[in-house]
């Protein structure tokens, strides 16, 4: 399955996970970090997840993505468009890493009951700046990791990042048809908490593309 820019339409409201059930699954991690975190993190996760901010912010185009089955799992593979604005090159000329994350959902429809979910994964691609050495860095997850010397070639592996194994072979059933939900937006809370409070009163920092969605149907 290989789609284009116009098969990728994005999701309606109703169609995709809820801003309170993101919002629930996040805090619960939150909570984990520990209860001073827990309110700078709450207003974040408010801001960055519920549809009405992100729609806002729908700067970032995906041009292409497809799944298909391979002998390690099924992978995604996909294309985005975007610049980065004067206040997010400024920031990182400075030394702050930022931080795109890529969150995919496959969901099951069953007419008997909810729809199922069968897969929900997230990667994150760090991107930063060594004032000294004067090279961008890359990082995957903070596995696969690269230098370039100039933001430009930095910036290519953010827009078409590596094909990303998302689920094993046995997870998907053959023949089903299965509805997949693709986002990815500069992940602010990654950020070190000094910039997560400037992120809250300044738009340069709210940057993300809209969910899309199609269908999969592995065989």
């Amino acid at each position: 399955m290989n789609l284009t820019q116009s098969a990728l339409l994005p999701s309606r409201a109703h169609s995709l996970p809820g801003c309170a059930a993101r919002l629930h699954a996040q805090l619960a991690a939150l909570r984990r970090q520990g209860w001073q975190h827990w309110l700078l993190n709450l207003v974040l996760a408010l801001l960055l997840t519920c549809p009405g901010t992100h729609a806002q912010a729908a700067e970032i185009t995906v041009r292409q993505a497809s799944i298909e089955a391979s002998d390690e799992g099924y992978r995604l593979s996909v294309a985005y468009d975007f610049e980065l604005n004067r206040g997010l090159e400024d920031a990182l000329s400075r030394g702050v890493p930022l931080y795109f994350t890529t969150e995919l959902q496959l969901t099951r429809r069953r007419w008997y009951w909810f729809d199922e979910s069968s897969v929900s994964v997230s990667r994150t691609v760090r991107i930063s700046y060594n004032v000294l050495t004067r090279q961008y860095h890359t990082a995957i997850s903070g596995q696969l990791q690269q230098s370039f010397s100039n933001l430009e070639d930095a910036m290519t592996l953010i827009r078409r990042p590596p094909r990303w194994i998302i689920a094993d072979n046995n997870t998907l059933k053959a023949g089903d048809s299965y509805n997949v939900g693709l986002r990815m937006r500069l992940d602010v809370a990654q950020l070190p908490k000094p910039f997560q409070v400037n992120a809250l009163n300044n738009s340069d920092w709210r940057l993300s593309s809209d969910w899309i969605e199609f269908t999969y149907k592995p065989e």
